[in-house]
């Protein structure tokens, strides 16, 4: 994984890991690597790997069985899906029809450029 020197590390660490959640990757319900393994896999601090845990499970994405390890929260893929597509409407879709403004693009002339 290459990190953005922009966005703290844990935080893309963090969006990789729900990349893995919606892909099917990661099952709901299913235990993840532990905070030293994942550390391992991409060369991090565990530490880095420990505060992205933290996080998620603020998020209620994932939650810790004591002495077992990190699982995938029941519903985890639903509320993934729902934060990202709030963050699409609200952070990007308004800089993308601010730029088809300027370039005098149309809605109605995008179908010609999607593939």
């Amino acid at each position: 994984m290459e990190f953005n020197e922009h966005k703290p590390i844990y935080l893309q660490i963090s969006d990789n890991i729900c990349e893995r959640i919606l892909s099917g990757e990661w099952p709901e319900e299913e235990r993840i690597p532990s905070v030293r393994e994942l550390g391992s896999i991409l060369g991090v601090n565990p530490n880095t790997i420990l505060r992205t845990y933290e996080h998620l499970t603020g998020s209620t994405i994932i939650y810790n069985k004591r002495g077992v390890g990190f699982f995938v929260e029941p519903g985890a893929k639903k509320k993934i899906l729902s934060m990202q597509r709030d963050i699409f409407v609200n952070d990007e879709l308004p800089l993308i029809l601010k730029k088809m403004e300027m370039l005098g693009i149309t809605l109605s002339d995008l179908p010609k450029y999607v593939k």
